[in-house]
């Protein structure tokens, strides 16, 4: 048949380990047969980040705001352990965290449910978005190892003048580390109002939480905006489509949440929304079925896997075994980026495409034919789910989109 054809190139963000090897496998099975792909192709893996001094991460996110759409597998964020791995010259900061603090984006996860999956959470009828504010934190901190009889400040200055100066620690008793952190008012507002319309869209109640009782002025500052913006911007508008936001603290929310049966909106701050978007995740079933979208208040968007490299499966690959790796948040990066180029291009061709291979990622599986980390999870009368290899599952996908 003939190919869909496309107009203007996706930035590609090629990773690390295994992800790398599901990355190949879907562009070769799932989508070059379909679709005449064009993009504009950057190499994330950590060896070359190395080699470029990770300028190639700041060419991949201003090529994305060039061309506003990208789809970025999995890459590793190295830690001593894996700098004697690959002999590197440093610690490079998490390619993630370069590319949202130079589009200002926050990241939309939700969970991709399938007939059979059962959530752990009994309750959890309804999918949960995670808001994460994809800016700052302890992402872009300045970090610092102290010895014994030392003293940390936080100082303050403003045309060479010194304003202000704050005592962290005494470290007289004994070594210790310190951290500094910040965030923007430019940028938290951008979030909110991602947030509040994001939750329009989609007709979703929006959920706040931070620690503004322990930390008065950081979080205060969050909470403060929030209600702000909400209040003047967006309170008739979500009054009209019968949703709310609310805001109380973080630990109460982690508990609403569990008690609830989902459908809402989770806005979170840049480490909670890391750790708790995975917690969803794997509640929902697996790290493997969360789909995940960088927006940038300028309309820009970055579609990638939620999940890591999946080390051990790529240690068990480099040894010639087969693995079980479930692909689909990968193939979910890939279908979002294409719907969107396609919605952006004025393409439908290329949208349908999109929404068809997500239909036959989900029939395969809600047919009983997965990879093994489902397994535990299908419940579904009359049939017994099968485990298939990385590649039987693609092929798989491959044989119900051709139908």
């Amino acid at each position: 048949m003939d190919k869909i054809q496309m107009k203007t190139p996706l930035v590609e963000m090629d990773g690390d380990e295994m992800t790398r090897i599901l990355w190949g496998g879907i562009k070769e099975i799932l989508i070059s047969p379909f679709v005449d792909l064009k993009t504009e192709y950057y190499d994330l893996g950590l060896i070359n980040r190395e080699k470029t001094g990770d300028e190639v991460t700041v060419q991949s996110a201003l090529a994305t705001k060039k061309y506003g759409v990208a789809v970025k597998c999995a890459t590793i964020t190295p830690n001593a352990r894996r700098v004697r791995e690959y002999n590197l010259s440093k610690e490079w900061k998490s390619p993630n965290g370069t590319i949202r603090r130079l589009l200002d984006g926050t990241v939309f996860r939700s969970p991709i449910l399938a007939r059979g999956i059962t959530p752990y959470v009994a309750g959890w009828q309804k999918p949960i978005a995670i808001a994460r504010h994809a800016f700052g934190d302890i992402y872009d901190a300045a970090e610092y190892q102290a010895s014994k009889g030392e003293r940390a400040y936080i100082v303050v200055e403003k045309d060479g003048k010194e304003l202000s100066r704050k005592l962290i620690r005494d470290f007289s008793d004994g070594e210790g580390v310190v951290q500094g952190v910040y965030n923007t008012k430019s940028s938290i507002e951008s979030f909110a109002r991602s947030c509040f319309n994001y939750a329009l869209s989609e007709k979703l109640p929006v959920w706040f939480g931070a620690k503004d009782t322990v930390s008065k002025v950081y979080d205060g500052y969050f909470k403060d905006i929030f209600a702000r913006i909400y209040e003047t911007e967006y309170k008739t508008a979500f009054e009209n489509a019968g949703i709310y936001y609310t805001y109380t603290l973080v630990d109460d929310v982690v508990a609403r949440v569990v008690r609830s049966e989902g459908g809402m909106l989770w806005a979170c701050k840049n480490y909670d929304g890391d750790v708790m978007s995975d917690m969803v995740a794997t509640a929902y079933g697996s790290l493997g079925m969360m789909s995940s979208v960088l927006v940038s208040p300028d309309g820009k968007y970055e579609y990638e896997a939620a999940h890591g490299t999946v080390t051990r499966h790529y240690y068990a690959h480099l040894k010639g075994e087969q693995t079980s790796t479930n692909p689909i948040a990968t193939i979910w990066a890939w279908t979002g980026a294409l719907f969107k180029r396609g919605e952006l291009d004025n393409i439908p061709e290329l949208c349908a495409f999109a929404k068809r291979l997500e239909r036959a990622t989900l029939s395969t599986v809600e047919s009983g034919y997965m990879t093994g980390d489902l397994i535990p999870l299908f419940k579904r009368q009359g049939i017994t789910p099968v485990k298939l290899t990385t590649s039987e599952f693609l092929q798989k996908i491959s044989s119900a989109l051709s139908r």
